[in-house]
């Protein structure tokens, strides 16, 4: 932060929102959302962080119970009453810590929100600033579909989404079994539209000759074909595709981008601001995938409304030349937990102007959806 500052008060808020409809993937189901809303308190101001792991374990091993439980028993203690002298000290304190990124970064995001609010900036714009660079003012929205029972489904749920808001690409999960014909019957209703897959690493290298047939769709990208630990295999299935891998699980530190940098195990990086921790450890990635020449686009859990503001903000990074997975807030939630809720036009969504996260997030709406709270004062 501008000024050194105190952390004063800490309140978490467990909820949970109706999904308009199970989202499926490769190895998990969910049709609920349950999002840890963290507030903190420091040098007058309040910031609000989110903590999103995906319900069910089936995306990585954190859960909203296991990081309720760092949150309340460990992270929250440790940070009540600490002094810091700027933001990057308290970001790398809390990288320090022992814990999940996914826990971690909501606290590690309400600082950041409280940081622009004390200096007049947009959450986009004190990104920017940080990067080095001047951010856009609208950042491209791309849809994402999951798993349906039959492919009619599919192409109606594409079809709707795509004429209500205009996104600008499509990303559809794909699986062993679920995957050639979901694609094929997918361009030959939509065209040209930019397309990609994305597995959430279901697949093996013996399953090469998939993503060989599928070379010859197009696509903007295979994100997530392999297992997470897979980057010598992925680094063999990048030579035998000209389309672009993406990883995404497999990218949990900067060490793990290393690694892959020097296999070539990818040429695209979905950066995931929950899955790294926060904005300090987002930023080192997306600097070192900017020299050394790898496309980067920004992922969503999908998470509530200030977790989606985040992402969005990342987005407006020039480097980032990819559609976000940020959609609109009632694409994915019967209701959000903020006011007014996150929207997109023609397949864009606009920065805010307003300082911090330049969202408000409704105390009603809090109260409406708790499963859980906790608060605690310096």
């Amino acid at each position: 932060m501008s000024l050194p500052f105190r952390v004063e008060r800490v309140a978490l808020t467990h909820v949970r929102i109706p999904l308009v409809e199970p989202f499926r993937i490769s190895n998990g189901a969910v049709d609920e959302k349950d999002g840890i809303v963290v507030a903190l308190s420091a040098g007058g101001g309040t910031g609000y962080g989110e903590s999103s792991p995906m319900a069910g374990s089936f995306y990585s091993p954190d859960t909203p119970e296991s990081c309720w439980r760092q949150l309340t028993g460990e992270l929250a203690p440790a940070i009540l009453g600490r002094e810091f002298t700027s933001l990057d000290a308290a970001s790398a304190w809390l990288d320090s810590l022992p814990g999940s990124n996914f826990a971690k970064a909501g606290l590690e995001t309400a600082l950041w929100d409280i940081e622009g609010q004390r200096r007049g900036l947009p959450l986009h714009r004190l990104l920017a600033e940080a990067a080095g660079e001047t951010p856009r003012e609208q950042v491209e929205s791309g849809l994402a579909v999951g798993l349906y029972d039959t492919t009619s489904e599919l192409l109606r749920a594409i079809d709707e989404q795509l004429r209500r808001d205009g996104y600008r690409r499509v990303k559809i999960k794909i699986k062993r079994g679920a995957d050639l014909a979901l694609v094929e019957a997918v361009r030959g209703r939509f065209g040209d539209i930019p397309l990609m897959t994305d597995a959430n690493a279901d697949y093996t290298l013996a399953d090469r000759a998939v993503f060989e047939r599928l070379d010859g769709f197009g696509l903007m990208m295979f994100e997530q074909p392999l297992g997470g630990s897979m980057l010598e295999e992925s680094a063999a299935l990048q030579r035998a595709v000209r389309t672009p891998v993406c990883l995404d699980e497999s990218l949990e530190s900067l060490a793990d981008l290393d690694r892959a940098i020097e296999l070539k195990a990818f040429r695209i990086a979905n950066i995931k601001i929950q899955r790294v921790g926060g904005f300090r450890n987002a930023l080192r990635i997306y600097r070192r995938c900017r020299e050394a020449g790898l496309g980067i686009w920004i992922g969503t859990m999908p998470e509530l409304g200030i977790g989606q503001a985040q992402g969005a903000a990342m987005s407006s990074l020039p480097g980032c030349g990819y559609p976000t997975d940020v959609e609109a807030s009632l694409r994915w939630f019967r209701d959000d937990i903020i006011e007014p809720v996150l929207q997109v036009r023609n397949g864009w969504i606009a920065m805010p102007d307003a300082p911090g996260f330049g969202i408000a997030v409704s105390p009603e709406k809090l109260a409406r959806y708790a499963v859980a709270r906790f608060e605690a004062a310096a």
